[in-house]
């Protein structure tokens, strides 16, 4: 409990009706999660107003409002805010006792590899025998509470409530995926960041900001408005971050793969076996947490395999080592990361290899198409989901970036799927975004086998593979089941495969568990 006077210093109030002060047990803003006694913030969603929901919260037993527009027929306390968004961060951050304040708070902001290097970080932390908590894509984890996520980067009440959670855990470090959306939507507004990292970006999520320019300001910010006591870790290979060197108030670390200027370096790396071995040549000396770091090199040997696993890591060994975490245990925190499900993920290595992959965007595609080009194989067959729902131009930069790569890894042909029975609706391919893809691979000469169902698309591939091929799963949400399916129709080619051994690389997996019905029930109801 709380007194509201006391609540409401933490914003700006423009004006309040019917003012009176009172205790309040808890903040809301969704109307159906309201308590007898809450604050209700109304903020402004994708698809609805909170503002329309006041009767409903008041039905639940809100004790007072924080609202942008007064409501007439409200006779509780309201209190109007310029951003009811910024005042929910703020008021949330009040409520629990400002929680990132006593927590060594890491966010990591990227187009590509967040996730990835959220879990690295946080497998570097563990092996110094640190008590963590991880908030991203995947799941919301600290001590023996673990939640799947519904958004990358929490709603700021959410995030709050788990940071607080996490003080009482005695969690001391705090590895987090920082998300454009969350940095423009005011999530992470009031989280005091200990080190912060920009480490790539490229066109993605136009759709939501705008423009690239918006995109890129969106996650610029979280290095731009970093602490002048806090730290800054950026990619020299990426222009856009190497770019914020000189825009921020916090300390930098620059580090690089191709480009040697940086505090880190990339050195001797060897992708033969599609898992990196490489050095890492500390050029320029720094200090931090008390540790003075002088120029050296140490080996890095990674388990997983991709090109962009190297950046990753780089970004993940900077923040091990502002962390005051030594060489020898970050090299052992990374050599014990397994990965993260359909980042490059190696999901049978037989007489052939399938690598599953999100294949996301035009970065994403880059980097995975260069590791491939890196390995040594025989042919290279893809099968690619087409990506619904993101609009021809997506489209069309994804299919020109495997134009770009397909004389280097001597592709010429291609498997592609619609995948209509394994996704939602939101994610439908339309006949622009198909028809713009084949338009693509026509003009480059490559041939294109397209099938409607995933299934179609993964069996005519796997008839053609031979000894010694690699066959890439790649595509994001109509690819979530391609393992799986993979896997279960290897299976029957080959009655005699030990099928626990087989589908140990899906154990823990998030991606592709509902059944294709459940989702198709779940697109017809908007879900």
């Amino acid at each position: 409990m709380i007194k509201l006077s006391r609540l409401l210093e933490s914003v700006n109030i423009i004006e309040a009706r019917n003012h009176k002060d009172m205790e309040i047990g808890g903040l809301a803003y969704h109307s159906g999660k309201v308590c007898p006694g809450d604050l209700f913030v109304c903020i402004m969603g994708y698809l609805t107003d909170g503002h329309l929901y006041i009767p409903q919260a008041v039905a639940k037993g809100a004790a007072a409002m924080v609202v942008e527009r007064f409501d007439d027929n409200c006779s509780l306390p309201q209190y109007k805010v310029a951003d009811s968004r910024q005042a929910l961060a703020a008021l949330s951050d009040a409520f629990y006792g400002h929680p990132s304040q006593k927590l060594n708070m890491i966010g990591i902001t990227a187009t590509n590899g967040k996730t990835s290097t959220t879990f690295m970080t946080n497998s570097i932390l563990q092996a110094h025998g640190l008590n963590t908590g991880i908030i991203g894509t995947v799941m919301v984890r600290y001590g023996s509470f673990t939640e799947p996520s519904v958004l990358t980067t929490p709603e700021s009440l959410d995030l709050q409530r788990h940071l607080a959670s996490m003080v009482q855990s005695d969690v001391t470090h705090v590895v987090m995926e920082v998300s454009s959306s969350a940095l423009e939507l005011n999530r992470v507004d009031n989280v005091d960041f200990d080190i912060v990292a920009f480490n790539n970006i490229s066109r993605e999520h136009i759709d939501l900001h705008g423009s690239f320019e918006d995109y890129y300001n969106s996650k610029a910010s979280l290095i731009r408005n970093a602490s002048p006591s806090g730290w800054a870790v950026l990619n020299l290979d990426d222009k856009y971050s190497a770019a914020l060197a000189t825009q921020t108030r916090a300390k930098v670390l620059t580090y690089g793969v191709e480009n040697g200027d940086g505090h880190l370096s990339c050195t001797r790396l060897d992708l033969t076996t599609g898992r990196a071995r490489f050095g890492v040549e500390i050029r320029k000396p720094f200090t931090a947490n008390g540790i003075e770091y002088r120029p050296c090199e140490f080996d890095i040997e990674l388990s997983i395999p991709g090109y962009h696993s190297v950046y990753n890591s780089m970004a993940a060994i900077a923040i091990g080592l502002l962390c005051g975490v030594p060489v020898p245990t970050i090299a052992k925190g990374l050599k014990a990361f397994e990965g993260v499900e359909r980042r490059f993920q190696f999901i049978y290595e037989d007489d052939f290899r399938i690598i599953d992959d999100h294949f996301a965007n035009a970065g994403n595609i880059n980097v995975t198409l260069e590791t491939l080009n890196f390995m040594e194989y025989n042919s290279l067959n893809i099968v690619y989901a087409i990506r619904g729902g993101r609009g021809p131009i997506t489209n069309q930069e994804n299919a020109e970036t495997i134009v770009k790569w397909a004389s280097r890894l001597g592709l010429r042909e291609i498997t592609a799927t619609l995948s209509r029975s394994h996704v939602t609706k939101k994610d439908m391919v339309t006949e622009e975004e198909k028809d713009v893809f084949l338009r693509v691979m026509d003009e480059a000469g490559i041939r294109v086998s397209l099938f409607e169902e995933l299934p179609d698309a993964i069996a005519f591939a796997l008839d053609k593979v031979q000894p010694g091929d690699v066959l890439l799963l790649a595509g994001c949400q109509g690819m979530d089941f391609g393992a799986q399916i993979a896997l279960e129709q290897l299976c029957r080619l080959r009655p005699s495969l030990d099928r626990q051994k087989l589908f140990a690389p899906l154990k823990n997996r998030v991606a592709g568990i509902t059944s294709p019905e459940l989702i198709l029930h779940q697109g017809r109801q908007g879900n």
